[in-house]
């Protein structure tokens, strides 16, 4: 059994549930054990730390801290989404690599009694360890359905193999691990060359129609190239490409229908396990059709409505703060 230390990260118990549902169910499988950092809180994603770097620091830090005090002789943590594995490494690094960040961020974490020792823990991304620790012969050798005639499209975003401060990836552009990992699966995989592309993050709160064109881009060249599914290692990109396909294809005029799923749910699938169990029947895009090509009946979606902005002009949009001059200004003004 391989021990790790889990950082869930918020999306997990939401729009990726069936991310999570799927990771539970097959880590037992392949000798996986996992224990959760208790009390753990949000990354941050990506906007704090363009705000305010010392206290998006100590937010991401405050997670190593917690997982420093559990290690318990563990010190390698698994964060499955890419935004977080990204933050949590970020976070080591930096404070690793310029002291005096570090410094700052523990005098932060000290007002809780915390403390964190840079370069204490490992920072792994779910799909690493699960081909470098765990192996893909073991993988093969779970595999009882084997996702035989299903073209899949690998896809694994922007934040998981850049910058890779640990020098873990086979390639920055054009890593090969999601490859291995779904040809051991039984699968076609294509041979997808926008495999590292942004799925637009959250532009889609912010400028539509750019987040439009980049999901049109990474749903047109699966169709492309005959995939019946885009198989992720990301919640912020399977929620992009499956929860706006339909207002892309709205804006567009197209109609395409391509299946986002979790690499793990495949995962799932070909070690025999219920679909259901796996979160299938959550997509947005009914992955249905697809899936039946590996003889498996789903669930139908709930809905195939895509989400709806409560407000036209989307998220606020944080402000930064007033430097030391303006409030020096402001304050000579009131008096």
């Amino acid at each position: 059994m391989n021990d790790y230390i889990f950082y869930p990260g918020c999306s997990m118990e939401t729009s990726a549930r069936a991310y999570y549902d799927s990771l539970m169910a097959i880590s037992p499988i392949i000798g996986l054990n996992l224990k959760e950092i208790d009390d753990w809180n949000c990354c941050g994603a990506t906007e704090y730390l363009g705000i305010s770097l010392t206290p998006a620091y100590a937010l991401i830090a405050r997670n190593l801290a917690l997982a420093e005090n559990a290690s318990n002789g563990t010190r390698s943590v698994v964060a499955p989404c890419s935004a977080c594995y990204l933050n949590l490494s970020k976070a080591d690094f930096h404070m690793r690599e310029r002291p005096k960040l570090g410094q700052m961020v523990n005098e932060a974490l000290s007002a809780g009694g915390l403390h964190y020792d840079p370069g204490f823990l490992e920072i792994r991304h779910l799909l690493d360890v699960i081909i470098y620790d765990i192996g893909l012969e073991t993988v093969k050798s779970k595999v009882v359905r084997p996702l035989k005639g299903l073209r899949v499209a690998p896809y694994l975003g922007c934040m998981v193999p850049r910058p890779d401060y640990e020098h873990r990836w086979s390639d920055h552009e054009y890593p090969v691990e999601l490859d291995l990992l779904l040809n051991a699966l039984g699968a076609e995989v294509i041979d997808f060359p926008l495999k590292t592309e942004c799925c637009g993050g959250h532009m889609t709160q912010i400028g539509p129609e750019t987040a439009f064109e980049l999901i049109r881009r990474l749903i047109s060249a699966a169709d492309e190239h005959k995939a019946d599914v885009m198989a992720t290692v990301c919640p912020m990109c399977q929620i992009n490409l499956d929860a706006y396909q339909g207002e892309m294809n709205h804006f567009f005029r197209t109609d395409f229908k391509m299946p986002i799923i979790f690499f793990t749910q495949l995962m799932g699938l070909a070690f025999g396990l219920d679909a259901k169990e796996l979160g299938f029947g959550l997509e947005i895009v009914s992955a249905k059709k697809a899936i039946a090509k590996i003889g498996v009946e789903i669930p139908e979606p709930k809905s195939s409505e895509p989400p709806r902005r409560h407000k036209p002009e989307g998220l606020p949009m944080p402000k930064p703060l007033p430097s030391r001059r303006q409030v020096a200004v402001k304050d000579e003004v009131v008096r």
